[in-house]
């Protein structure tokens, strides 16, 4: 199909080399040849008359024509597929569809197990599929590789809608044979301690601890291990003499397994709120509605 002499199946191959930024890795996405690929951008050059990806060195990149078609053809593909090509009525008792969600290792312990047990009670050939963030959380809602998104509500993005899921408030761990903090945890004992914190490949969860905590006291804390994952943060502080800060019902979770202590934290951390957010042109995709409320109501219940 053509639209002002543009093949519209152009479209799709567009948008994976401007997602990509390779011809081959384009491919891979399309699941079409290298020669197939670079045919599709030999045709998209011609027709926009611009290189639209140019070498600079080893890497390709976008010229500022292809730059300012990132968002309107993203945008075009997402309203076809929210339109079109979503079916009109949803019946998640006969659905196989997989919903693919993007999350934290946190969330994922604590909220998947219960959604899980829901589905399985309501619809059972509903697949999910788990997907971690990375640096850019809303480019992959954007992009299509993702249904819903699960995120703390300060880094949701503003051009899409959202509802609070859950709240978490957060424990501070240590080790059980700790030298230092015995039958107290003090606001000098958690300076004093070096501290094992998560740093997510988006840095978001340290850096937004750390700058509220820099800000609030004018201190910074002595970070001693970073690691990618919130999960493991109690087993890291066993036979040592550091802390973490973690949210809550991941430490009970480790207290029962692990010789630590928790504490309550010697200073008001603010409430942690986990949002969940999905992409404007689906907000009225059937089967996306009945996964949402579902998620929403058990989102109610942890």
């Amino acid at each position: 199909m053509r639209f002002n002499k543009l093949d519209l199946n152009l479209l799709v191959a567009l948008d994976a080399l401007l997602a990509e930024r390779n011809i081959s890795r384009a491919g891979e996405r399309l699941h079409l040849s290298q020669p197939a690929m670079s045919n599709a951008l030999a045709r998209l050059r011609d027709y926009f008359g611009d290189e639209l990806l140019a070498a600079q060195g080893r890497q390709m990149v976008l010229t500022p024509r292809a730059l300012g078609l990132i968002e309107p053809v993203r945008d075009v593909l997402m309203r076809i597929d929210s339109t079109i090509t979503t079916p009109p009525f949803f019946d998640p008792a006969k659905s196989t569809r997989t919903f693919v969600l993007l999350l934290s290792d946190f969330t994922t312990s604590v909220f998947i197990p219960p959604l899980l047990e829901a589905l399985y009670q309501q619809a059972r050939g509903i697949g999910i599929e788990l997907r971690t963030l990375n640096d850019k959380p809303a480019e992959q809602l954007e992009q299509g590789d993702a249904d819903l998104l699960i995120i703390p509500t300060q880094f949701a993005s503003p051009d899409h809608p959202c509802a609070p899921l859950f709240e978490e408030q957060y424990l501070c761990v240590t080790w059980a044979g700790h030298s230092r903090i015995r039958d107290e945890l003090t606001f000098d004992d958690y300076l004093g301690c070096g501290h094992v914190v998560a740093n997510y490949a988006t840095g978001q969860q340290r850096a937004s601890f750390d700058s509220w905590f820099l800000d609030r006291f004018g201190i910074k804390r002595q970070v001693e291990v970073s690691a990618p994952t919130m999960a493991a943060l109690p087993q890291m502080v066993v036979g040592t003499d550091r802390i973490a800060t973690v949210h809550k019902r991941l430490a009970l979770q480790a207290e029962k397994v692990l010789p630590i202590k928790l504490w309550q934290p010697p200073l008001e951390v603010p409430t942690l709120v986990q949002t969940l957010q999905w992409h404007r042109h689906r907000d009225a995709d059937p089967a996306l509605q009945w996964m949402r409320e579902l998620a929403l109501r058990v989102g109610g219940t942890i």
